[in-house]
């Protein structure tokens, strides 16, 4: 998956559908290649949203996204022995899922991501 098509099925999830957002939001990311491309910054503004870079070598900027990345790793990837890439693809999805539509959150008032934002189904 690219970070294009990763991007635009957030869109989907979060609004239903693509076109640009009645009420743009920020990107945080780092400055890595695939966030800093000519053909995702072009994406993003088509969308009218903007983008924000973390300083580099501080992911503390990006508390949540790394929170939810060691959460993936503790509870799904170290849990798995993946036979091949489809496996690992199709096992981290289903994780996914979980964490968005089943998954409990403290944060969120021991709600769900679905829940809390309302998103798409």
């Amino acid at each position: 998956m690219t970070a294009e098509s990763a991007l635009e099925q957030a869109l989907i999830a979060r609004y239903g559908t693509l076109g640009k957002v009645t009420v743009p939001f920020l990107l945080r990311s780092d400055d890595g290649l695939v966030f800093t491309i000519r053909s995702y910054t072009a994406l993003v503004r088509s969308y009218g949203l903007m983008q924000e870079f973390i300083t580099p070598h501080c992911p503390e900027q990006n508390g949540m996204v790394e929170r939810v990345i060691r959460t993936l790793k503790e509870q799904c990837v170290h849990q798995h022995r993946f036979e091949t890439l489809q496996h690992a693809s199709r096992v981290i999805a289903d994780w996914i899922s979980f964490y968005d539509t089943r998954r409990p959150h403290q944060a969120l008032k021991m709600k769900t991501p679905v829940e809390a934002f309302a998103l798409a189904a």
